[in-house]
């Protein structure tokens, strides 16, 4: 079976070919540029640049390589650029969407579609696959609308939501709340971390066997795939600091409103994942066990 990743590049991207390699499938990985990833081209893997924005490079990689599935993880995802790009934001994650799932009706048979935990207004909570989506900002805004686009398709889809993605950049990917923490306090400098908002947050090689699932069963539907654990920014700080040993008092609590940012964050989100564990078989590790898995 080969598989036709969007956003290779990325944390999730890289994790996901890793693993779908290791389980033997064929990856069309790509991205816009150079390839950023840690594999060789092999039988089994080969990278192909695209830009989603751009509907003659979709169409002619689509129809070149024909996956049986597509799994696009692209899109804009800084909270703060979409609201100061607007115009950006909805090229890449709703019009290139609305491009690269044409494309898939076409020439695949299974489409994937990675959302976030930003299409809640944040105010309840814990939420499930059938609460209500009401953004708050304009990223959570356009990824609602690409998920509205997703479900009216032709074709066998799934909507994976998940939330706050964290774990070891393999190379070249933009850090993450872990190793932005670690290398902070390793340099010695005091850093403020949220304490109002509630997170699952989800350790990026559980996220990517959870699509892997999705893949294996070929799944339909919403899928909530997060941690378990409910934890706050802070919390997440100074559990890292204690796992690498490092100075926890350079750690200063802060709220939300303190920090003037373009976007605005939901306080509460955090999932159920009971479907996931149902349908799918899904079963994340805690935040203690995914923090052992970082390098020291």
């Amino acid at each position: 079976m080969k598989v036709l990743i969007t956003g290779a590049n990325g944390l999730l991207g890289q994790h996901l070919i890793k693993l779908l390699l290791e389980n033997n499938y064929q990856v069309v990985a790509t991205g816009r540029g150079e390839s950023r990833l840690p594999f060789e081209p092999s039988a089994g893997f080969v990278y192909q640049s695209m830009d989603i924005t751009n509907p003659m490079q979709t169409f002619a990689v689509m129809r070149s390589e024909k996956p049986d599935v597509v799994v696009h993880a692209a899109a804009m995802t800084q909270v703060d650029d979409c609201e100061l790009h607007p115009q950006q934001c909805e090229r890449i994650n709703v019009q290139g969407t609305s491009q690269i799932l044409t494309d898939a009706e076409t020439f695949s048979s299974h489409f994937i579609y990675v959302s976030t935990d930003f299409v809640f207004d944040g105010e309840k909570g814990n939420y499930s696959e059938e609460d209500e989506t009401m953004p708050i900002s304009l990223y959570g805004f356009t990824k609602m609308q690409a998920e509205a686009m997703v479900q009216t398709c032709d074709i066998p889809f799934a909507i994976v939501r998940t939330c706050l993605v964290y774990g070891n950049v393999l190379m070249g990917t933009r850090s993450n709340i872990i190793t932005w923490v670690k290398e902070s306090l390793q340099q010695g400098k005091k850093i403020k971390v949220v304490t109002d908002q509630m997170r699952t947050p989800t350790y990026v090689e559980d996220l990517a066997k959870g699509i892997l699932l999705i893949i294996q069963k070929k799944a339909e539907g919403i899928f909530h795939i997060s941690g378990k654990d409910k934890l706050t920014p802070y919390d997440m700080a100074i559990k890292t600091a204690e796992w690498f040993k490092l100075d926890k008092a350079l750690i200063e609590k802060a709220d939300s409103a303190n920090f003037k940012q373009p976007g605005r964050r939901p306080l509460k989100t955090g999932f159920v994942i009971e479907k996931a564990r149902k349908e799918l078989g899904f079963e994340p590790m805690s935040f203690d066990e995914a923090l052992k898995k970082f390098e020291n």
